[in-house]
């Protein structure tokens, strides 16, 4: 007697087919190329806002997260879309003077590279969730994240420099395995250019080089926010000597921290 192997049914061949084109090499490098063309960012570690569009973004990042998948990166870039399209944060106009903040994970780079994805997931979303809600309780709005740090802008130079301080001594207490987290931030007041969600220019390219001369808890603010602040209520601290490519020679930095009162 002949025996002959059955063939799976066709819903499985299907599926297996399915599967196999979409973790396609080119597939989804090309999906990736296009969600990158998409302004804004569907970011999966953003903390919650109640908006169901980051609550899909979120499913789309973790179903199957362990594979490539062109599908969800399309998916991730058709959230992005469409927050672009509905977008109803009410940020401060450049014409108006705004502050931006920058802020950096110190030495987080090098432990992530042994700390294994699980562990700098979990760092990440609790440094973000931190972030978040101390920069809107200061009526600040966070305009992207970069990956271990944010851009925030605000219409207040003083709110600006009390959620920045803030944001560094919370996260300094948060706790990770093989790493104690420090963040620097820098700020600088400016009128850059708003590009739909984004901002753009020397302002904000002043910012960033500001922050990355902090150290590790410090917060830095460049003359133009400095002036804008109640003298009683911020100790404020020249930065001798600072010097960064891309920045003004004659632009003044300082180290500022807030007074809080006792009462």
């Amino acid at each position: 007697m002949i025996v002959t192997e059955r063939s799976d049914p066709w819903h499985l061949r299907t599926r297996r087919f399915l599967r196999a084109t979409d973790q396609r090499g080119e597939l989804v490098r090309g999906a990736r190329f296009l969600r990158k063309l998409v302004p804004g960012e569907a970011d999966p570690l953003a903390p919650p806002t109640g908006r169901s569009s980051d609550r899909l973004a979120r499913l789309l990042a973790e179903a199957g997260a362990d594979r490539p998948s062109a599908t969800r990166e399309l998916g991730l870039a058709a959230v992005q879309a469409w927050q672009a399209v509905r977008r109803t944060d009410a940020r401060p106009r450049a014409t108006d003077g705004i502050t931006v903040l920058f802020t950096d994970l110190v030495g987080f780079s090098t432990w992530a590279l042994e700390a294994g994805d699980e562990r700098v997931l979990a760092l990440l979303r609790e440094v973000s969730d931190v972030t978040e809600s101390i920069i809107k309780g200061h009526r600040g709005s966070v305009v992207k994240g970069l990956g271990d740090g944010v851009m925030a802008v605000f219409a207040d130079p003083a709110e600006a420099v009390n959620a920045a301080y803030e944001t560094c001594s919370a996260v300094s207490v948060i706790k990770a395995e093989g790493y104690l987290p420090h963040l620097r931030a820098g700020l600088h007041r400016g009128n850059p250019q708003r590009v739909g969600d984004d901002y753009f220019g020397v302002d904000v390219n002043i910012a960033a080089r500001v922050m990355a001369a902090a150290d590790g808890d410090e917060v830095l603010a460049s003359g133009s926010v400095v002036e804008e602040l109640d003298a009683d209520a911020v100790i404020v601290r020249p930065r001798r000597n600072f010097r960064a490519k891309g920045t003004p020679k004659d632009l003044r930095v300082y180290r500022v921290v807030p007074r809080y009162s006792a009462t």
